[in-house]
């Protein structure tokens, strides 16, 4: 069963204000710094989701992803989108 999570926010220029992301073969997430601008969600088939806001503060984005992704993979599978906002609004998201 597809897992997405539907990143929610207030639009930008890259970001209509909100985005699916899938859930499945997810390998990791991390950002670089503590206040790292990316946040970059990395999949077993080599590909990657990266996520742009402002500046987050002590890896929060990083631990509010990681902590929506492990709620949606807990529902049920009638439920394969789990909505989040995240405490720093995305300006951009791009998968590659």
């Amino acid at each position: 069963m597809q897992k997405f999570l539907n990143i929610k926010g207030d639009a930008a220029t890259n970001f209509e204000g909100n985005q699916l992301v899938s859930l499945n073969g997810v390998k990791t997430v991390r950002a670089a710094t503590t206040a790292a601008l990316t946040t970059v969600i990395s999949y077993e088939d080599g590909t990657a989701t990266t996520i742009t806001t402002a500046a987050q503060t002590d890896f929060n984005v990083q631990t509010q992803l990681q902590a929506a992704i492990k709620a949606a993979l807990s529902t049920s599978w009638t439920n394969p989108v789990y909505d989040v906002t995240l405490v720093v609004t995305p300006t951009n998201i791009e998968n590659a």
